[in-house]
């Protein structure tokens, strides 16, 4: 799977950067579901280049923002030859996804006691280690990963996610920062595009599921000499349902493009558009303040692509003038189907969820 990952990341520039973009943003989306802020896949993607929400509210965009930021960070910068992981990384982060909450602490380890608390059971599940101890336990995390061992990267990025959630060493945020980590050794270990890599959208995705491995794993304590087989074989199964999922995705972006093509060619539309359709395509509601921005054109020039886009029948416009968006027409409803097409998973581990809940 990574192979022909590798062979597509060689095709066209234009159709992979969208790929690994809108894959950033499902990332994003994911991980925040966890924690119950819901937002659209635009709205995620709108925030990795700090625009305004279409329909989220504050809070919500303010924490969606935070970890595009966090998780923007990784991403940038932990391939780099001199970078270098230590706990100061971890708090850097922490405040980089909590720095709009202040009175939460963020960059700073707990000073007290933390519970993961279950609504639906009404109870507490799981309780961190004393808050005495926190530091050296991320100092001695982060020690072990820092050492570029001959471990398989997504074994050891399993691990990390799996021990930082258990230091739980803020107040808040742990789910979201032993995610990020997660991501952070992947990117470390030199896998091309890692951001395709990430489970956190699959994690979003089965959130019940997610829960109740760490449930079973974690034997309600901090407990180190637990066995971790069942947390490792679900991550490696997240990790080959995201595969397959992305393969997916990349056959169907490509018969999207060659329809997208034939549609710029039949209206001789500009090369330009063509990100603004597929966008439109995705599910996205697109904005010509985005579009003036992204294809580095005028006002002008956005604003009569739109209308040309509009009068074929390839957009329709929603709202009013100021907070005016664009949706996808009755011209495009034929790549739209194929886009949306069923995922035929297989099953790399027949029988696991059976074992999850027995």
């Amino acid at each position: 799977m990574r192979t022909t990952l590798s062979d597509y990341l060689r095709t066209p520039r234009r159709r992979v950067s969208r790929l690994r973009r809108t894959a950033v943003a499902r990332a994003i989306r994911g991980s925040n579901s966890i924690e119950g802020y819901d937002v659209e896949l635009d709205e995620a993607d709108a925030a990795i280049d700090g625009e305004e929400p279409i329909s989220a509210d504050e809070r919500t965009f303010a924490e969606i923002r935070g970890y595009r930021q966090a998780l923007g960070f990784v991403l940038a910068t932990a391939a780099d030859e001199y970078f270098t992981l230590d706990s100061s990384v971890l708090r850097s982060m922490h405040f980089m996804l909590g720095s709009h909450a202040l009175d939460k602490s963020p960059g700073q380890y707990r000073r007290g006691e933390i519970f993961v608390h279950d609504d639906k059971l009404n109870r507490n599940v799981y309780e961190g280690p004393a808050a005495s101890e926190v530091p050296g336990m991320v100092d001695e995390l982060v020690s072990v990963l820092a050492i570029r061992s001959g471990e398989d990267p997504f074994v050891q990025a399993a691990m990390a996610h799996l021990n930082l959630v258990m230091i739980h060493p803020f107040r808040d945020g742990n789910g979201r920062m032993a995610r990020a980590l997660h991501t952070l050794v992947l990117t470390r270990a030199g896998l091309s595009a890692p951001e395709l890599s990430s489970i956190e959208e699959w994690l979003g995705r089965n959130t019940d599921d997610y829960y109740q491995v760490l449930a079973r794993t974690s034997a309600g304590v901090w407990s180190p000499e637990q066995d971790a087989h069942l947390w490792l074989k679900f991550c490696l199964r997240a990790h080959h349902f995201q595969a397959q999922t992305v393969q997916i995705r990349m056959a169907r972006a490509a018969v999207v493009w060659e329809m997208l093509d034939d549609v710029a060619r039949l209206h001789k539309l500009p090369e330009r558009t063509l990100d603004l359709l597929f966008s439109a395509v995705v599910g996205f509601r697109v904005r010509r303040s985005t579009y003036v921005r992204t294809a580095e054109i005028d006002e002008r020039s956005a604003t009569r692509d739109f209308k040309r886009l509009a009068d074929a029948g390839l957009l329709r416009a929603v709202g009013e003038t100021k907070g005016r968006y664009y949706v996808a027409g009755e011209g495009l409803d034929e790549i739209v189907a194929v886009r949306r097409g069923s995922d035929e998973l297989v099953e790399p581990y027949p029988g696991f969820r059976g074992v999850l809940y027995a």
